[in-house]
């Protein structure tokens, strides 16, 4: 069986309508009409804990962003485009209704459904600041109000809640950092005195962990210590982390720059902060509403806003650079021994999802250097693969077949960085609309990485080259072109991405996905994923400075599939030069057996 992940389905539709009930009590108990539960921690993170999965728990939805509304005679799953079909057949449509969010948000079902004089109420450490804004509105609007509780109500039903997680904290070497702790810290104080505030409460862990050069293990799939820190613009910050989860090692490496204090002593560290009357600077993006306030109520003032480590983070360093092209290399060789394996096998007929996950698995751990899969794997099969965030359970299992379309989605957790690709491949003969589809996704892909911008262009602006050659049949897909990528820390990062929301302008040294795709509800998926750097481009003549971007990511793209004939020819110069490099790094590296098959994999096109 799989070492790093769990096929496990324990969440089901049939569990939502007694849990759900017994909520819509307790809240009768305590006089309110409903209750929001968003599928977030008090970090406001991605991956959450055990003991924070109450979204999954109340409704049996296991994906990643989702928002529950829960009325006495009605509640609501909002979701966004990725988990349209999963939500619908994960939840008991009896008792939840799924909600495109592209067509109503949480706040306008809200506001369409809450009866007049309805109180919601809402647990203040899952909402940010702006989020409670637009929840004010929401229950305005439908004539109700809002109110906090100083227990999750969800918690309260849950007896056999998990316990909070409980992993050591360790020290993240300097080879792979590329910065001490105390130069990062200068760099923040510095941009904290530009901001004029006298203190920083860092409520993401993955800037915490990026600030000190630590990291943990208390969510699945990213190094993670859980914790908050406060950074004054003088003397020594303060780590807050369970003492249990508490290392010599860390401490030895922190050393003089912080002290740490046990958990419980944080809010009363905010309370003191505001007793001061400081400015304080809480991060829009991940800071509770719960934190504001604690220091208000104390007398201080809070500036909400950008954490600014968020963007120093976003930006790697040489070391860190280094680091993931090593980790790329590992990963790819790892990943085209996988490939040559299932083409091996899945013409038997006798391969499933979960056989392809275990088997990739396990060539990323006979590396001797994998330390976590980078985030649940995604192995669809025929009608799976249209499901874009489709995670496969012991009762969704399905067999790879013949004549049908396999995606797989699937990353790696290195020490010295954070991988993540996606493979579309045929098992026997594609139809032609399979190859059409396919290629323009490939024309998509192959837009951006050859893309060439000017200094302060967003992600926003390029999302669209992408989706150009599916617009021109069109088709388009409903997810973004692109994400952040973290240094051994979470695949997901921020606040650079390629999507139509992406508004940071691209920097050199940020690493993006590039992952166009297109999905036929109940036949196939499609998407080709690569990790690019940006970096810079000089152009002969030009007046302005220009980046583009580096792959990163080297493995086969599955050739049967490409139709040459709707492709440029410099489409087809950038897929065969990829394709050489591929050979040309892996060369030395696979067996004679391997080295075959990708010779054939990676022959030129036409």
């Amino acid at each position: 069986m799989a070492r790093f992940q769990n096929f496990d389905d324990s969440t089901s539709p049939a569990q939502g309508p007694e849990r759900i009930a017994k909520l819509r009590a307790e809240l009768a108990r305590r006089g309110f009409e409903g209750f929001v539960v968003p599928r977030a921690d008090e970090h406001q993170g991605e991956y959450v804990p055990k003991s924070a999965e109450r979204l999954a728990w109340l409704t049996g939805f296991t994906g990643s962003a989702g928002t529950a509304v829960i009325l006495q005679s009605e509640a609501a799953l909002v979701v966004d485009g990725r988990y349209t079909v999963q939500a619908a057949e994960q939840v008991d449509t009896s008792v939840i209704t799924p909600v495109q969010m592209a067509e109503t948000s949480a706040e306008d079902w809200i506001a369409a459904h809450l009866p007049p004089g309805g109180v919601l109420a809402y647990d203040p450490w899952l909402h940010t600041s702006d989020g409670l804004k637009r929840l004010e509105k929401a229950v305005a609007r439908a004539g109700g109000s809002l109110a906090p509780v100083d227990i999750n109500l969800v918690d309260v039903i849950w007896v056999d809640r998990p316990a909070p997680p409980q992993a050591p904290v360790r020290p993240h070497p300097g080879d792979y950092a590329g910065e001490d702790a105390s130069s990062k810290l200068e760099r923040i104080r510095r941009k904290m005195a530009e901001a004029k505030v006298d203190a920083l409460v860092i409520s993401d862990p993955h800037n915490l962990a990026w600030s000190f050069n630590l990291r943990g293990g208390d969510v699945g799939h990213t190094p993670l210590p859980l914790g908050y820190a406060i950074i004054p613009l003088e003397g020594p910050a303060s780590l807050f982390f369970d003492p249990a989860k508490m290392t010599n090692e860390a401490g030895a490496a922190v050393g003089d720059l912080a002290e740490f204090v046990p958990i419980s002593g944080f809010q009363g560290a905010l309370e003191e902060l505001g007793h001061e009357g400081r400015k304080v600077r809480i991060d829009s993006a991940t800071g509770a509403v719960a934190l504001i306030r604690r220091i208000e109520s104390a007398g201080g003032k809070v500036d909400v806003g950008a954490d600014p480590v968020s963007l120093m983070k976003a930006v790697k360093n040489q070391a860190e650079i280094a680091g993931s092209r090593s980790a790329h290399l590992r990963d790819g060789i790892a990943v085209a021994r996988f490939l040559a394996w299932l083409d091996r096998e899945a013409p038997t007929g006798k391969l499933t999802e979960i056989d392809a996950v275990e088997a990739l698995e396990a060539f990323r751990i006979e590396t001797g250097a994998l330390k976590n899969v980078s985030f649940p794997s995604i192995s669809g099969a025929g009608p799976n693969a249209a499901l874009p965030h489709y995670r496969v359970t012991g009762s969704s299992n399905r067999p790879i077949e013949r004549n049908q379309i396999f995606l797989i989605d699937s990353g790696a957790q290195y020490e010295d960085g954070t991988t993540d690709i996606t493979r579309t491949i045929v098992v026997g003969e594609p139809t032609p609309e399979m190859k059409d589809r396919f290629t323009r996704v490939l024309k998509g892909h192959i837009a951006i990485a050859q893309a060439v911008f000017p200094k302060g262009t967003t992600g926003a602006q390029l999302d669209s080259f992408a989706r150009q050659p599916l617009w021109q049949a069109g088709l388009d897909f409903d997810h973004g072109t692109g994400h952040g990528i973290g240094s051994y820390l979470s695949v997901h990062e921020g606040p650079q991405r390629i999507a139509k929301t992406g508004h940071t302008p691209l920097e050199i040294g940020m690493m993006l996905s590039n992952e166009p795709g297109y999905y036929k509800p109940g036949a196939y998926g499609i998407r080709i994923e690569n990790l690019i750097l940006v970096e810079p481009r000089t152009i002969p003549g030009g007046d302005r400075e220009m980046f583009g971007f580096e792959t990163l990511t080297f493995s086969p793209i599955d050739l049967r599939l490409v139709e040459p004939s709707i492709m440029t020819e410099g489409e087809i110069a950038w897929l065969n030069d990829y394709h050489a490099q591929v050979r040309e790094k892996f060369a030395t590296e696979l067996d004679a057996e391997t080295l075959a098959w990708l010779e054939q994999a990676t022959r030129p096109v036409a």
